[in-house]
């Protein structure tokens, strides 16, 4: 079987994703590489004599990323606070700034003992599950409405459990519902949500605009349709004390504390910002019942 040096397929491929606008180019080659070759990322060498039915499955992987198809949606894989999990063309793929959400809520919990965390629009269950990975003591609970993402949470969950991390509880749910999860009312330690939250007509590159489904991006006209209920189950759920974060965008950096403080239940809410300084999440407490 003949054979191809590494090198030479990444420099290829890294020519193709640049021409066809994909950010990261060569990271998003040796990612599909590291793919299809069964191995890490870390022990890619250049030397390294890819087969030439590797080669042809590799060129079929950059073709498609070119086609702007997500990176995590080609390998079926995608990582999270030190985890890796499943992810389908029915779930949202998780990005840099959800570490950072999480990074947070770890930080807020941080002098909790066993504490109880719910994570709001789940999807494929990797905020739950890398949270449950970092604090075995911590209660997790996952929600979702959608059965495509809970069937993709739940196998996450099964894969982790059998991993050794603490199962999660993944539920079937409307975050409108006011009803939803009463059995946590006022005990809740901490609520992490990563909402759809883009404005409905906005210009988004295709990776999210056309290949992610479009009810884990958008949320009506100005974004806002989800986070405002989230807002109001988290108020319900928190204790007093407890810890709130969104996901957002640019769009609703100024928005989010004005709707957090019109509950009256939440301290003032602080932005917080991506490596890029673009506005990506906001912080509060559940105040003290007066």
């Amino acid at each position: 079987m003949a054979e191809q040096p590494l090198a030479d397929l990444l420099r290829e491929a890294e020519r193709v994703l640049t021409a066809s606008g994909v950010w990261g180019p060569r990271e998003d080659a040796e990612a599909l590489a590291a793919h299809v070759l069964g191995l890490a990322e870390e022990a890619l060498k250049a030397e390294y004599p890819v087969p030439d039915d590797d080669a042809s499955r590799f060129r079929t992987l950059v073709a498609r990323r070119a086609d702007r198809i997500p990176l995590g949606h080609l390998t079926g894989r995608a990582r999270l606070g030190g985890i890796e999990v499943t992810v389908t063309e029915d779930v949202f793929v998780p990005r840099f700034p959800t570490e950072l959400l999480l990074r947070w809520g770890l930080s807020a919990i941080e002098r909790t003992e066993n504490p109880v965390v719910v994570d709001l629009c789940t999807g494929s269950g990797a905020v739950a599950l890398a949270l449950a990975h970092a604090r075995p003591d911590a209660t997790v609970h996952a929600v979702d409405l959608d059965a495509a993402a809970l069937e993709c949470a739940r196998r996450n969950a099964a894969e982790r459990a059998a991993a050794g991390d603490r199962p999660i509880s993944v539920h079937q749910g409307d975050v409108t519902d006011p009803a939803l999860l009463p059995e946590l009312d006022g005990t809740a330690d901490l609520v992490l949500a990563n909402p759809p939250y883009v404005p409905v007509g906005t210009p988004l590159l295709p990776e999210w605009g056309e290949h992610h489904p479009r009810q884990a991006v958008f949320a009506g006209d100005d974004g806002l349709d989800v986070i405002r209920h989230v807002i109001a189950c988290a108020a319900r759920l928190l204790r007093p004390g407890g810890g709130l974060a969104i996901e957002h965008g640019d769009a609703q950096i100024d928005v989010v504390p004005g709707l957090l403080a019109a509950t009256g239940a939440f301290a003032e809410a602080e932005g917080h910002r991506d490596q890029e300084n673009r506005p990506r999440y906001t912080t509060t407490l559940r105040k003290a019942v007066s």
